[in-house]
């Protein structure tokens, strides 16, 4: 029977596009589900500051009339203009193995953001690099740390066979706190700290807002140049800011400051996806106290980001950050994975340091491209 592609509309469009992804994963142990409310929130065009600088539609493929796939199409015009492209983007993707329902999805994306102007289609990202992407390549044999992506292992395959192509490797790094050798590293990151005249502290929770305002500042400078970076609008920042406020240790979050300035900044998260699993996706009725329950569990943290702006970038500073983050995963009883990602897969220099520090590289994302007008 023929696919039919079609736009979500209303609360029972939005529950089918939220919901479909459990006829997936069904029986997968490494699927964490995420937490349907947080979903809707992140889909709302009329709400979330993302959509003030995007456009986006969200569709869901059905057979038959039983669904069988969904994708959402992006156009972001803070990506285009920062970095003069005419791209657009799919997301969200979700499909049965099945290569003609992944090529009817993925066509419906590309002559969307053809329409619109595009020139190529890049993806998955849910909805930017801001958030999650990149589609899981290595590393199927563990669930993903927060903030981080899952998928089937056919899923690549449907996307090459839809004449998507690699574009660029982002990579997960672990190594556990316990493991590293701080002995060493901290002497070093000692005298980084003490010749840049560098300090670091844990952010400030009482003037958490004018907190997230100068790390917001200093993220748009540190990551400019990396390929894929997109500004984010200070709306956006402080929204995630809000969110990630709800789940972050103090000491885990880390400023430094020279001569008063800030001049970069390490956010390493509880990996609280251990507590969301076993919600399955709802507060209600139980999942609120089996997250409460479970998040006591939690030994694991993911360094989703550890910068400073570039005239300190060659100077060491980056170690003593990396340094004060372990120390504090000991003193807070994270002893176990500690997961440094994404990092591009071209960043010679970080990739070097993490292997000297001992970590191994257990996950690879890719995010792929294409230009064709139609799939084959």
């Amino acid at each position: 029977m023929a696919i039919e592609v079609v736009a979500i509309s209303g609360k029972s469009g939005l529950k089918q596009f939220v919901e479909f992804p459990h006829s997936i994963y069904a029986g997968d142990p490494h699927w964490v589900p995420p937490l349907h409310i947080a979903v809707k929130e992140l889909l709302d065009k009329e709400k979330h500051p993302f959509y003030a600088n995007a456009e986006a539609e969200f569709f869901v493929a059905k057979r038959d009339g039983k669904l069988v796939g969904r994708i959402a199409a992006i156009i972001d015009r803070n990506h285009n203009k920062f970095h003069d492209e005419k791209a657009g983007f799919f997301g969200f993707f979700e499909s049965i193995d099945d290569a003609e329902v992944a090529n009817a999805l993925l066509n419906t994306a590309r002559k969307w953001v053809f329409e619109r102007g595009a020139e190529f289609i890049r993806g998955p990202v849910n909805p930017s690099t801001n958030y999650e992407c990149g589609l899981l390549v290595e590393g199927y044999d563990a669930s993903p740390m927060v903030m981080m992506t899952y998928n089937p292992r056919y899923y690549p395959r449907l996307l090459e066979q839809a004449g998507f192509q690699k574009i660029k490797d982002l990579h997960s790094f672990v190594n556990s706190a316990d493991g590293v050798d701080l002995k060493k590293i901290g002497r070093v990151a000692d005298r980084a700290l003490q010749r840049n005249e560098v300090t670091i502290r844990p952010i400030n929770l009482k003037d958490f807002a004018g907190e997230v305002e100068r790390i917001w500042d200093v993220y748009n400078a540190a990551w400019e140049k990396n390929w894929g970076f997109i500004p984010m609008t200070k709306e956006e920042f402080f929204l995630m800011g809000k969110e990630m406020k709800q789940i972050l240790k103090q000491e885990m979050v880390l400023i430094g400051e020279c001569k008063g300035r800030m001049i970069g900044f390490a956010l390493a998260l509880p990996d609280v996806n251990v507590a969301l699993k076993p919600a399955n996706g709802r507060l209600l009725p139980t999942g609120l106290l089996k997250i409460l329950y479970y998040q006591r569990k939690i030994r694991a943290v993911r360094v989703i980001a550890l910068g400073v702006v570039e005239e300190f970038r060659a100077t060491g500073v980056a170690a003593g950050f990396y340094a004060a983050l372990v120390r504090n995963a000991r003193k807070l009883g994270y002893d176990q994975e500690c997961e440094m990602s994404w990092i591009l897969e071209d960043n010679v220099l970080m990739t070097r340091s993490l292997e000297l520090m001992g970590a191994r590289r257990t996950k690879t994302y890719r995010l792929y491209q294409s230009s064709e007008r139609s799939g084959n």
